[in-house]
């Protein structure tokens, strides 16, 4: 099959929803599709390259930063993307187009779908969906919602990637919804054995922004500071300055590493080298980061809230607790810091669990997808 993948943000732009559609577009790659993406630009990155068996096209979008794009930043995306759109139509034909996000991309696969009668499928990611990250898109969606509408009933096929995605984009978008969860590359990832740290090695990785509650980190772990242990920050944000200021605070300089925003080569280093995921985030879809977690073998305490339902079993391979509960995410973490046989535990289970999310097993379902919107047939 011929698939234009559309997505605003492609690696190394971007967040866990960037990472999840490369890994999805390599493996369709490999397995003999012909692949081409359509992604914004950024200044230092080219505008068109071939890597990994993928052809990139990166239109101008105003892009400034890795880690954020503005509602006026996808605007543009969508607007330059329907002439570069309309071009990759006609010399590349595509058998299908796959929209990540529905809010920008979907837009821009509704109108090249409209103009040239190629089905798309559509992939939710959470914030794309209304209520999915309140505090950042509620103030768009008031006047955005009707014009989605489109998006989601013209789809030939929706996607979301957990669950709880899939009952939120329900409560706007009465269509048939199927769940598909981010992967990741099990071979590649997974340790030959795992080997606790001396002094267990926190790990998050995310943007700075309210979404991700990084502030909440610091907070806790100044809680347990009698302890031995250290943590690293991986990405960055407006939030970044504040959660420098409250680690000075704490008196923590010596127990943490803010290395800024990196590569996911370098957030897959940094996880080799750690014990415990700490994600108190406020909202998540399916995080690409906790699937590579558990593809590390790491122990995962984060809030309990949406896609990480899917990630932790509590008092499994984590724990699971509830958004602001500094107290309970004291004690959970004291007691996987003390306790290294639980440790141990957590993380062992958490290998067995990613299996579930092998991205050989999430390619099967896509290409399923594409063929039945393409051939009329599911394999």
């Amino acid at each position: 099959m011929r698939i234009l993948t559309l997505i605003h943000e492609f690696p190394p732009i971007g967040g866990g929803g960037g990472r999840a559609a490369q890994d999805i577009c390599r493996k369709l790659a490999e397995r003999g599709h012909k692949v081409v993406v359509l992604t914004a630009h950024m200044r230092g990155l080219p505008f068109y390259e071939e890597k990994d068996g993928l052809s990139i096209y990166r239109i101008r979008s105003f892009r400034t930063e890795f880690f954020g794009a503005s509602f006026w930043t996808m605007s543009a995306y969508v607007l330059a993307g329907l002439w570069a759109g309309l071009r990759l139509m006609f010399s590349f034909r595509p058998d299908v187009i796959h929209a990540h996000f529905a809010v920008p991309a979907g837009a821009l696969a509704f109108a090249l779908s409209v103009l040239t009668r190629v089905p798309y499928v559509l992939t939710a990611h959470l914030g794309d969906v209304p209520g999915g990250v309140p505090e950042k898109t509620d103030p768009w969606f008031r006047w955005v919602l009707p014009f989605t509408h489109p998006i989601w009933d013209h789809a030939r096929r929706a996607v979301a990637v957990s669950e709880y995605t899939r009952q939120l984009a329900l409560r706007h978008y009465p269509v048939d919804i199927q769940v598909i969860p981010n992967g990741a590359d099990l071979k590649h990832l997974a340790p030959a054995e795992i080997r606790l740290n001396r002094s267990p090695q926190l790990v998050f990785a995310g943007r700075f922004v309210p979404q991700k509650n990084p502030l909440e980190i610091v907070r806790v772990l100044a809680r347990v500071k009698d302890l031995d242990w250290r943590c690293a920050m991986l990405g960055d944000g407006f939030l970044m300055g504040q959660v420098k200021a409250e680690i000075e605070k704490s008196g923590l300089q010596d127990r943490f590493d803010l290395p800024g925003w990196v590569t996911p080569e370098d957030v897959l280093d940094w996880f080799s080298r750690s014990d415990i995921l700490f994600m108190p985030s406020l909202s998540e879809g399916l995080p690409v980061v906790g699937v590579q977690a558990l593809a590390r073998g790491l122990a995962i305490v984060s809030s309990n809230i949406g896609g990480f339902l899917d990630l932790v079993d509590d008092g499994h391979n984590g724990c699971l607790v509830e958004i602001d509960d500094l107290v309970k995410f004291e004690r959970t973490l004291r007691e996987l810091i003390l306790d290294q046989s639980l440790l141990l535990h957590y993380r062992k289970a958490s290998l067995v669990k990613s299996a579930h999310f092998n991205i050989e097993r999430v390619t099967e379902q896509y290409e399923s997808v594409f063929q039945s919107v393409v051939y009329g047939r599911e394999d």
